[in-house]
């Protein structure tokens, strides 16, 4: 190779890194926004047609997700006329490089204006615990985020689950399985999954928010969807594939439609970041998901 081979050959490979370093840490995590659509069919779907506009993992906080930017992806929700709107949790900024974090009571509002036929629901994260630190100390809660989004008309679930008449559909919200810091990296989860499932009480079809994809092994048969976030499809996605996904199972439940033994889950990309604000081939999405028979 000649030497001024070498040299294009150098300036190329710098000018690739500087584009990826771009798009990683600004194009894609602060300006782009695309809907992610999974139609899933069930035979034992006895509910009306469902549309499920699914909101996961906002991590608000300037400058790559203000309030400027939850207007526009509540003024987009809406324009998809979803009959049921879900709020996933972590409505917490999930890393240092935050240059002006945004607080739950200004937020809040903003999310009051998503608009559904049957309704916006929310759950928990585990970031929205351990911004909490008067929760922390209590170890549970009241909860600072529950409590803000409830006051502004948006039902928080937690270890509940509540029939919607209209579509017919049970919609049960587990807590969080990650809430309380423990120390030494270990958490204490808040969840109560049989305690969830007890308060169904006929045969209508169940629709389950967690806000992490890892309870889904003990979740049965008899919930026809479960609804999670927390991965952000592992934030860097090559190929179907994540290097670092925050989960005990890898890349099994990083992103997307996982059907496992007749039981469905949906894992959406969100649309904040954590630890790092980065995102590469993992696009912040609003996640629909259309459920008919």
């Amino acid at each position: 190779m000649t030497r001024r081979g070498f040299i294009k050959g150098l300036l190329a490979t710098t000018l690739a890194g500087l584009f990826v370093a771009a798009w990683g840490f600004f194009i894609e995590p602060a300006l782009r926004l695309r809907v992610r659509k999974w139609r899933i069919r069930r035979a034992d779907w006895t509910a009306k047609p469902l549309r499920i506009a699914v909101l996961a993992d906002m991590h608000v906080g300037e400058p790559h997700v203000g309030l400027g930017r939850i207007r526009r992806v509540v003024q987009r929700t809406n324009a998809l006329s979803p009959d049921l709107i879900l709020l996933l949790g972590d409505f917490a900024a999930g890393h240092k490089m935050v240059s002006q974090p945004v607080e739950i009571t200004k937020l809040a509002p903003v999310l009051a204006n998503l608009q559904a036929e049957y309704g916006v629901y929310a759950v928990l994260g585990n970031h929205d615990w351990w911004d909490d630190l008067s929760a922390q100390k209590r170890g549970g809660g009241p909860n600072l985020y529950a409590d803000a989004l409830r006051q502004n008309g948006i039902p928080v679930l937690s270890n509940e689950a509540i029939k919607l008449d209209g579509p017919g559909i049970w919609l049960a919200g587990l807590e969080d399985q990650l809430a309380i810091a423990q120390g030494g990296g270990r958490f204490r989860g808040l969840d109560d999954l049989p305690g969830t499932l007890s308060q169904i009480t006929d045969d209508a079809p169940v629709v389950m928010m967690a806000h992490e994809p890892d309870i889904f092994p003990k979740v049965p048969e008899r919930v026809a969807l479960t609804l999670s976030g927390h991965t952000h499809g592992g934030q860097v996605r090559l190929f179907g594939w994540s290097p670092i996904v925050p989960s005990r199972f890898g890349n099994r439940y990083a992103y997307g439609h996982v059907h496992e033994g007749g039981r469905d889950l949906v894992v959406s990309g969100g649309i904040g970041c954590s630890i790092l604000p980065v995102r590469f081939g993992v696009t912040p999405e609003i996640t629909v998901i259309e459920l008919s028979a």
